[in-house]
């Protein structure tokens, strides 16, 4: 017989901590006006979590969705662990199941959109694999779509899933989004754009990194500055802080 989601969540329960929950609510700021606002707590370290999902790797799509549609963080993440777990073994080389990567694919471009995927451990636990992975192979607009979502996790989506590329030495889809983002003041689409930002230089070429900065730095926020200049040299990170801001305008 087939594990549900309730299996899975029996599972999780019987691991929550209420003292754990009140600092993961207020770690992934769950309070009143912030970004995580409205999500609820088990009190389950990830690490537990993980070893939970382990045993329900084969878990059917409609038990993912169940647990997609939790209020509970520890439920979604679970979730969302699944959907990876399938898609790294729907990839691997001698069995690869093209159909299924599509599905999975899509399944969790569904998730994403219908708010489901609402926090930024969510997003960069999935979206280099379900998203920027299944991309290696079907070249889109939906990136540049999703940089241009109302949603700030969207957006987040689609700079975190540029991370594929670079892996693979290809810095141009992570410049293309950054330089669609430059505009965006959300705290954490700020530290997404730097993060990956960094990762060219670390990954790609320091020279790619600097030939950006030097035309796009006076347009981006300091946040994502900060994060993108971290490894850089100190008279380098001083150079870019100290050139003229001006206004950077929203890329359609």
């Amino acid at each position: 017989m087939a594990s549900s989601a309730e299996d899975v969540q029996s599972a999780l329960r019987e691991r929550a901590r209420p003292e754990d929950a009140v600092f993961l609510a207020r770690f992934f700021r769950a309070g009143p006006g912030q970004y995580g606002e409205g999500d609820r707590f088990l009190g389950i370290r990830v690490p537990e979590t993980r070893k939970v999902v382990g045993k329900f790797h084969d878990l059917p799509l409609q038990a993912v969705r169940r647990l997609l549609e939790s209020p509970f963080h520890e439920d979604r993440l679970a979730g969302l662990l699944v959907l990876f777990a399938r898609f790294r073994r729907a990839s691997a080389h001698r069995s690869r199941d093209d159909a299924e990567r599509r599905e999975l694919h899509e399944f969790y471009l569904d998730a994403v959109r219908s708010g489901r995927v609402n926090n930024w451990d969510l997003v960069d636990t999935s979206a280099d694999t379900l998203v920027g992975q299944y991309l290696l192979g079907h070249p889109s607009d939906l990136l540049e779509r999703l940089a241009d979502g109302k949603s700030l996790w969207e957006r987040r989506v689609a700079m975190i899933a540029t991370f594929t590329a670079l892996k693979a030495g290809d810095a141009s889809p992570t410049l293309a989004i950054a330089e669609r983002l430059l505009p965006d003041r959300e705290d954490l689409i700020q530290k997404a754009v730097g993060w990956m930002l960094r990762e060219v230089g670390k990954r790609v070429s320091r020279e790619a990194l600097t030939r950006f900065l030097d035309e796009a730095a006076p347009r981006m926020g300091r946040t994502a500055l900060s994060y993108a200049t971290e490894h850089l040299d100190e008279a380098e990170r001083a150079r870019y802080r100290a050139m003229p801001r001006v206004a950077a305008e929203r890329m359609r």
